[in-house]
């Protein structure tokens, strides 16, 4: 399969209006309610791990502001088994656990020695965005640390002498400087992961697909931005326990998204997850 997109085999971009993200998010409540417990599961998981990272890290914030927004840009992949079963759903297929372990398992089967074929292209995507969270991480903790005038070992460390500290620009480089690492991210995964478990395409083809549809949709791209935001903090904030929730939502609706905004009915599809014991056929 070629590396870059033609005429050929691009798929086609869609258009949608401001309020689309909306539908997606209703859309999502009615995977959830279907999928049930499998679903859920997920958002245990990661609220499970965002505890993990706040329990290691609490008496070292300038690790901990770096690693929770970190483990934010590695989501699209932890989500995975999300859009697969969004995707069985809606091929009128059962959401069973199953889905889930194929997901993660069985795909890559006997494809070991094609690290270059669109069979591997989701763990070298992977491996991609947890590079990127590992780059976040660290530059959140230098900027952070270099620059905070007082040591920030907690919270209110970070609230009082970064959040609100009247002299210096600390919190709004750290916020800038984040911005400039997210944006990118959020345009090169916003539909990548999804399609690269629907259709056997590239690496290279997804994200520029990815761009693409963010390109083509700047308003209501930013607008899906920031209700993932919004929604992620609301889940962090809660303790973590909205995330059992907030997160399952946000993945489903981001097979809704990516299924609403790119047109790849001409390119080859995966088997199904749900009948077949591999994603990809030799």
């Amino acid at each position: 399969m070629p590396n870059t997109l033609d005429s050929n085999d691009a798929p086609k971009i869609r258009t949608v209006g401001l309020m689309q993200p909306l539908i997606w998010l209703l859309m999502a409540w009615r995977d959830i309610a279907k999928a049930g417990w499998i679903s859920i599961m997920h958002g245990v998981a990661m609220s499970v791990i965002g505890i993990a990272i706040v329990a290691v890290t609490y008496n070292h914030f300038w690790l901990l502001a770096g690693a929770l927004s970190g483990f934010l840009v590695v989501a699209p992949v932890l989500a995975t088994s999300l859009y697969a079963l969004s995707r069985a759903i809606q091929h009128s297929e059962k959401p069973t656990f199953s889905v889930v372990l194929k997901t993660w398992f069985n795909w890559q089967n006997n494809h070991f020695n094609k690290w270059n074929n669109d069979y591997w292209c989701m763990v070298q995507f992977g491996i991609l965005l947890a590079a990127a969270a590992t780059g976040w991480v660290f530059t959140s903790a230098a900027l952070i640390t270099l620059l905070a005038p007082v040591p920030i070992n907690g919270p209110m460390d970070f609230v009082q002498h970064v959040m609100l500290a009247r002299d210096g620009w600390l919190f709004e480089i750290w916020l800038a400087v984040g911005g400039v690492m997210a944006a990118p991210m959020f345009a090169s995964s916003v539909v990548a992961m999804p399609l690269l478990l629907d259709r056997r395409v590239t690496l290279m083809q997804a994200v520029l697909t990815s761009w693409q549809t963010v390109l083509a949709n700047p308003i209501p791209m930013a607008f899906w931005a920031s209700i993932i935001m919004i929604l992620t903090m609301l889940g962090i904030g809660s303790l973590m326990l909205g995330l059992i929730f907030m997160l399952p939502l946000l993945g489903h609706a981001s097979w809704h998204a990516y299924h609403d905004l790119v047109d790849a009915s001409q390119l080859p599809a995966r088997e199904s997850l749900s009948t077949s014991d591999k994603l990809g056929t030799s």
